[in-house]
């Protein structure tokens, strides 16, 4: 039976690269090994590979100088955060609350062998996300300074000492999520928040790499010395990797220890963290009036509750409603040095760094692509939009206007922050703040109009109509085509014409593109909405 569940937990967990949501079905052999092998190209070739560079980066330096143990201490500790924050929502999701746990608790198995089976499989994600850092770790060690029997038996040790710690890390912290989001009534704003938390932190760490490694070999002494003074043990677990025996056998037994008490207390507390439903409030009726919306208000408000109740929707289709103000404030704090140095890198093409600050307006204003995907969504229930007592040009145009709040409000920010930070005259100044305007309601249009050409409705996974969507992907390389298409000319041979009439041109055409596809949307478009 354990061997059943563990099978069942783990074809969960890499559901993605068996079964094919977005035409609900299971792939073909040919496509599964192409799959198989993408996922071995991305996590050990990029992932493992970048680890790699930062090993050889800091063993030569460190093991030169006898501080192999600070070596260890630092790759140990990115491969417990790592693996930790790799597991976690696994763990939330499989072992505290998951759908099935109604079901399983109905049959005539232990509670103890749903514990284990669900532990064995947050263990070897845990196990798989550490591996792609410490594997790099030990085998440069190893070619470094020289593979001797101690501390290879060490270093396997140095391994599953670490992912037992990744283990109870992620127990720890999936606890904390599954709490947490047994008290929020809407967990999406917070998901949103912390993906981008750690997009943030994962690119501050990226660019500060370089200056950090550098800094820490040249200081490897004083920071060694200060470890070694306050904080002992931190020692002798990056000793354990360099082979030294009485260190391993501690933090071995200590790992055990842990794993053991771990076991027990999820035995026990399994009933009821597994019938956990959350505080809920009782709520005494209090009569109300009703607001009375239209059918375009209505409809607006359940395609904002559609944008926000989905954090994936939001990451992959609203980013640029967060990007557009950063970029203002951005413009505001640098003042003109920006603009100044777009204009530096092309003396001889007068405005070239005022269109290049435009085109990096338009291109971030890509990122939103609500409408794109809109339909799609509506999936198998496409039937109630179309049943409404509306029309279907009313369903689309509420549709577009979400991309339009989420994209033109921003915007508006933004180019008023750019017009502050470069001063010019101002004609060029009104063209500067127009073309983004009407690029973003042309891109709402295109997206809608890609939207009901290319629906995609017998989806399994809302991640599959968001990213895999023929819709989506056209409207983002397309945006970025047509941004490319203002951009290019002008540095070529459109700053003959002058920047205020390049950017007079390209307003009439964004504005004329966006009107065809609206009156397209409103004829064609709704008949072919109904139809679907």
């Amino acid at each position: 039976m354990l061997k059943v569940l563990l099978k069942k937990q783990i074809s969960e967990a890499f559901r993605n690269l068996f079964f094919d949501a977005k035409n609900n079905r299971l792939r073909t052999k040919g496509r599964l090994i192409l799959w198989v092998a993408f996922f071995i190209f991305l996590s050990v070739g990029v992932l493992g590979g970048m680890f790699t560079f930062l090993a050889i980066s800091l063993c030569g330096g460190l093991a030169s100088v006898n501080m192999g143990w600070l070596y260890f201490v630092l790759m140990g500790g990115i491969a417990i955060v790592f693996g930790s924050f790799g597991s976690v929502f696994n763990t939330y999701s499989s072992l505290y609350l998951p759908k099935d746990n109604d079901l399983l608790l109905s049959m005539p198995i232990p509670a103890r062998v749903i514990v284990i089976s669900r532990l064995l499989n947050v263990y070897l994600l845990g196990a798989m996300y550490s591996a792609l850092v410490l594997l790099p770790t030990m085998i440069v060690y190893w070619v470094t300074v020289g593979a001797t029997a101690a501390n290879i038996i060490c270093g396997l040790l140095f391994f599953l000492i670490i992912s037992v710690i990744v283990l109870v890390l992620s127990c720890l912290l999936g606890w904390v999520v599954a709490r947490i989001s047994l008290k929020l009534k809407n967990k999406s704003f917070v998901i949103v928040l912390i993906s981008l938390l750690f997009v943030i932190l994962y690119y501050y760490v990226y660019f500060k790499a370089n200056e950090l490694i550098r800094e820490l070999i040249a200081n490897a002494a004083v920071y060694g010395a200060e470890i070694k003074g306050s904080a002992y043990g931190v020692y002798l677990f990056g000793r354990v990797g360099e082979g030294d025996l009485p260190a391993t056998a501690i933090f071995t037994a200590a790992a055990v220890l842990i794993l053991v008490l771990m076991m027990l207390v999820l035995s026990r507390g399994f009933l009821k963290l597994a019938t956990a439903s959350g505080s809920v409030k009782k709520v005494r009726y209090t009569e109300k009036r009703a607001k009375l919306r239209t059918a375009f208000g209505a409809l607006l408000a359940k395609e904002f509750a559609a944008f926000t109740s989905n954090p994936m929707y939001m990451l992959n289709c609203g980013l640029g409603t967060l990007l557009l103000p950063a970029l203002g404030i951005y413009l505001l704090a640098s003042g003109s040095s920006v603009p100044a140095i777009l204009n530096m890198l092309l003396p001889d093409k007068p405005g070239c760094g005022a269109l290049l600050l435009c085109t990096a307006l338009m291109m971030l204003s890509t990122a939103n692509n609500s409408a794109a995907p809109s339909i799609s969504l509506e999936g198998k229930s496409i039937w109630i939009p179309q049943s409404l007592p509306v029309d279907a040009k009313t369903v689309l145009r509420a549709k577009a206007a979400v991309q339009l709040l989420l994209t033109e409000i921003p915007m508006l920010f933004a180019v008023i922050c750019a017009a502050i930070a470069l001063r010019m005259p101002l004609a060029e100044t009104l063209l500067l703040c127009l073309v983004p305007l009407v690029y973003s309601a042309f891109s709402a249009m295109f997206c809608l109009f890609l939207g009901v050409r290319y629906p995609m409705l017998q989806w399994t996974s809302v991640m599959a109509a968001v990213k895999q969507g023929a819709a989506v992907a056209i409207a983002l390389f397309g945006g970025w085509g047509v941004t490319a298409l203002f951009a290019v000319p002008y540095l070529l041979f459109g700053y003959q014409l002058g920047l205020s009439l390049y950017l007079a041109i390209w307003a009439v055409v964004l504005a004329a593109a966006a009107v065809l596809l609206y009156r397209w949307l409103m004829t064609k478009g709704a008949a072919a909405f109904s139809r679907l």
